[in-house]
């Protein structure tokens, strides 16, 4: 049985925060009740492929599952464990924010074998939460983590925002040090990015009235940098572009994904990948669940060549890099013959470092590692 990670979408949210371009919405009862009998016909399905896999692991995220009753998300699990078989040691991860949980879901969340939770911070700092339309306080959020704490979650992420405007280095700072002092498992550290259509574009983007809010790139910069040697100090490594985790705790769900280990989306909006074959669900939460196999059949098969792509650009987000081995084994080609060229530039240009067997991206390269990623394109 080959490993599959699994991916559920639960695309409700509380209120939609003013930076966010996700699949989610605020939703009434009657939706949600009704998204969730999708769902689960939808998992059901599966019940074939179910039987070719073994999970080793179980990513919810949104939105903002914890919106979802805790006998909603019961109902989810059980057609989850009724279609596929789950290895004993299956990575379980649920995404939640601050004042959506209480101690009784937490509870319901252990006894399904939910094992890691994901909390939705974004910032230690209250003004910082309320320009970004979070609708939690910082106080609101340490309840949360301290009732998730009290409760015997034992692995903890906890996700930050940079570059929120106004934010300077000093407040960045202040936000990863609070955070680090409570010691969770794993930090998530991302940038702000501004996405059209969002409230957040009209005011921040390209000729936004309020564009010269946004922290300046030479202070972005410094942020990035402050955030490995804070969070080291704190005994995080960076295992990936924008992750960090003590030792032990990387989050094996997002691992796959850059190392194109095989993952079911399921839900309205969900990605898939099985067998090179890569699709999305409808977007539609009424019609997500009847189009579910059609689009399965119809996804684009990835050729040997945008396989290669993926390998690498994805491979490379790991600060251990890619390997020159597995890339021969998966495709019976040295890196060298495909990318040879490439490589010399980048290691010239002091953005790839040459490890032997791993080639991976420099201190320079993380930091421009998109155009580093572009060039791996064939």
């Amino acid at each position: 049985m080959r490993p599959l990670e699994l991916y559920i979408h639960i695309p409700f949210c509380i209120s939609k925060c003013k930076y966010c371009d996700f699949l989610s919405a605020p939703s009434s009862e009657e939706e949600r009740t009704d998204y969730v009998e999708r769902l689960c016909a939808d998992i059901r399905s599966y019940d074939d492929l179910g039987r070719s896999y073994r999970v080793v692991s179980i990513f919810v995220g949104g939105g903002t599952p914890s919106v979802l009753r805790a006998e909603q998300m019961k109902r989810i699990f059980c057609a989850i464990k009724e279609t596929f078989v789950l290895t004993d040691d299956a990575e379980i991860t649920l995404e939640m924010n601050p004042g959506t949980v209480e101690r009784e879901k937490l509870k319901c969340y252990k006894s399904m074998g939910i094992n890691r939770l994901s909390i939705g911070l974004q910032s230690a700092n209250n003004e910082e939460l309320k320009l970004l339309g979070r609708i939690h306080t910082y106080e609101e959020f340490l309840h949360t983590y301290e009732m998730a704490r009290e409760e015997g979650f034992s692995n903890i992420n906890i996700d930050l925002i940079s570059g929120v405007p106004g934010q300077t280095v000093d407040s960045w700072e202040k936000t990863l040090r609070i955070v680090a002092e409570l010691d969770p498992e794993h930090i998530s550290a991302y940038s702000l990015i501004i996405e059209e259509g969002t409230p957040f574009y009209d005011l921040y983007g390209e000729g936004g009235e309020c564009a010269q809010l946004l922290p300046e790139e030479e202070v972005e910069r410094k942020m990035y940098q402050r955030t490995k040697e804070i969070l080291e100090g704190y005994s995080y490594h960076r295992y990936e572009i924008s992750n960090y985790a003590k030792k032990g705790y990387e989050c094996r769900h997002n691992l796959g994904y850059w190392e194109r280990t095989e993952y079911l989306g399921l839900g309205a909006g969900a990605a898939s990948l099985l067998d090179n074959r890569r699709w999305t669900q409808s977007e539609d939460i009424q019609t997500f669940a009847k189009e579910s196999k059609r689009r399965m059949e119809k996804g684009d098969v990835l050729s040997k060549e945008e396989q290669m792509e993926e390998f690498m650009f994805l491979g490379l987000r790991k600060t251990e890099g890619v390997s020159r081995k597995v890339f021969e084994q998966t495709f019976g080609c040295t890196m060298d013959s495909v990318y040879g060229n490439v490589i010399s530039d980048m290691v010239q240009k002091d953005l790839l470092k040459d490890a032997g067997d791993f080639l991976r991206l420099s201190e320079l390269g993380l930091d421009v590692s998109n155009y580093v990623m572009s060039e791996f394109l064939l």
